[in-house]
C-alpha cells in the first residue's frame, strides 16, 4: 500500500445484510406474483366503478392539498410566528393519528350529528357516504405528509435569492412563482407524489366516513370478505399500476436533478 492511500474495507457483511433486506422487501411483491392465477385473471363485478371513483377523487383531493398546503408549508418555511410549535404539533399529531381514529374524529366533526356536519346537511352537503365525504378522508389523510415535504423543500431554497429578487424589484407573489417555487420543486414533486400514494390507498378514514361510493382499498376488503383472497389480485395489481408511475417519475427526476 502507497503511503497517502485509503484502504478499501473488504468486509461483505454491510452487502450480505443490505441483500437480506432487500430480500424481505421484495418478498411480498414476489408473492403477489406467484400466487397470482394468470390464466384465470379477471375482475369482480364494481372494480372497474372502484378504481374511477380512487382515481377521479383521490386528483380532486391532490389539487386541494397543493392548493391549501403549498402557502402553509411556505408561511412554516419563511415564517416564526408565535406559537409555531403549536402549528408543527397539530401538523404532527395530523400525521401519527391511527386511520381508524381519524376517521372516528372527522365522524364527530363531519358525521349527520357533528357541529359541522349537521350545518353543512342543511345546506344540502353531506360528508358521510357520498363523493364530498370520500374527499374529506383522502384529504385529511395525505396533507400531513404533503405540507411536511413541502416545508423541507422550502427551507431548502436559499433566501439570499429571494433577497435578490426582491431588490431587483419583483414583487413577493412574482419571487415565490419565478424563484422560489422552481427551486423547491423537486422536493414538491416528492411531497406530491407522497400525498398522491397515500390518498390513494387509504383504508381506515374512508371505511368510517366514506365506505360508499367504493373506491380501491375499501373494495380490496370487500372482495376479500366475499369472494375470496384470489378475488383480490387483480384489483390490487391495478392500484399498484396506478399508484407507483409519480413516485418512481419523481425518484429518477430526483437522480438527475430535475423535473420533468
Amino acid at each position: 500500500m502507497t503511503q497517502g492511500t485509503i484502504p478499501r474495507p473488504h468486509s461483505r457483511a454491510p452487502a450480505v445484510v443490505g441483500g437480506i433486506a432487500l430480500l424481505l422487501l421484495a418478498a411480498p411483491f414476489l408473492g403477489l406474483v406467484l400466487a397470482t392465477h394468470w390464466r384465470h385473471f379477471g375482475f369482480a363485478a364494481g372494480d372497474g366503478s372502484a378504481v374511477a371513483v380512487s382515481l377521479g377523487y383521490s386528483l380532486l383531493a391532490l389539487v386541494l392539498i397543493i392548493a391549501l398546503g403549498t402557502p402553509l408549508a411556505w408561511w412554516l418555511a419563511r415564517r416564526k410566528p408565535r406559537g409555531k410549535w403549536l402549528i408543527e404539533g397539530l401538523l404532527l399529531l395530523a400525521l401519527l393519528t391511527p386511520p381508524l381514529a381519524m376517521g372516528l374524529l372527522l365522524a364527530s366533526m363531519f358525521g349527520p350529528y357533528g357541529p359541522a356536519g349537521s350545518l353543512l346537511e342543511r345546506a344540502g352537503v353531506l360528508l358521510t357516504n357520498s363523493a364530498p365525504a370520500f374527499v374529506l378522508a383522502q384529504f385529511y389523510s395525505a396533507l400531513p405528509y404533503y405540507v411536511i415535504a413541502a416545508r423541507a423543500a422550502f427551507e431548502g431554497v436559499p433566501r439570499d435569492l429571494e433577497q435578490l429578487s426582491l431588490t431587483l424589484g419583483l414583487s413577493p407573489w412574482r419571487t415565490f412563482v419565478r424563484v422560489s417555487l422552481p427551486l423547491a420543486r423537486l422536493g414538491l414533486a416528492a411531497g406530491i407524489a407522497l400525498a398522491w400514494v397515500r390518498a390513494l390507498g387509504e383504508f381506515g378514514v374512508v371505511l368510517i366516513i366514506a365506505y360508499f361510493p367504493q373506491g380501491i382499498p375499501v373494495k380490496l376488503w370487500v372482495n376479500l370478505q366475499d369472494i375470496g383472497l384470489q378475488a383480490v389480485y387483480p384489483l390490487l395489481w391495478v392500484f399498484f399500476l396506478v399508484a407507483m408511475p409519480l413516485p418512481l417519475i419523481v425518484g429518477l427526476a430526483a437522480r438527475r436533478k430535475r423535473i420533468f
